[in-house]
């Protein structure tokens, strides 16, 4: 078996594992949120699509990193559990 060499142009490319994807998609979703501050909507409208991406990177963490993606069941009860928490959040923010 060849060992790995430890010049970078001879080293084989390996694509990122479920985790080192699932780190830089929070990256990007937290970034949107972070922008999506900077445009001149709703406040309304800014307070749902924030809580819309914060309910995505739930579902991430969930399913990545507690490993639920090998139970559909308990992710989607963890799921519903948290979509009726941000519904009752939301409808509290428009209040």
């Amino acid at each position: 078996m060849p060992a790995c060499s430890s010049f970078h142009k001879y080293s084989r490319r390996r694509l990122p594992n479920a985790l080192t994807r699932a780190w830089f998609t929070l990256l990007a979703l937290s970034l949107t949120s972070a922008l999506l501050t900077l445009f001149p909507l709703g406040p309304k409208i800014v307070g749902a699509g924030i809580l819309g991406l914060a309910l995505l990177k739930c579902r991430i963490i969930l399913a990545q990193y507690l490993d639920l993606a090998t139970s559909p069941a308990l992710l989607r009860g963890f799921s519903g559990v948290l979509t009726g928490f941000a519904l009752i959040v939301f409808v509290l923010y428009l209040l």
